[in-house]
Parts: C-alpha cells; structure tokens; sequence
C-alpha cells in the first residue's frame, strides 16, 4: 500500500511541476514525507504482511 502512495504522490508532484501550478509546495512536501516514509521502511526492514 504505501509503494501506491508513494506512485500516486509522485505522479502528483509530476503534474504540480509540468503546469507550475500553485500548489506545488504543497506537492513537493507530500513528495518528500513519501520518500521519508520509503527510506524509513527501508531501513526498519519490516515486511508486508
């Protein structure tokens, strides 16, 4: 589940930079708490159950 946060996310920040829009801070934020959340089940090596 949290890889199809991460793609939605992405796809998101994707479309906040192609058309400049304004929320696009706001974008950028989301993008990072999901790659801190990746990097953090990296790290942790917790498995899906």
């Amino acid at each position: 589940m949290i890889w199809t946060i991460v793609a939605i996310l992405l796809v998101m920040w994707l479309v906040g930079i192609v058309t400049a829009n304004t929320f696009g801070g706001i974008l950028h934020f989301l993008l990072v708490v999901a790659l801190a959340a990746v990097v953090f089940r990296l790290l942790t090596g917790r498995k899906v159950a």
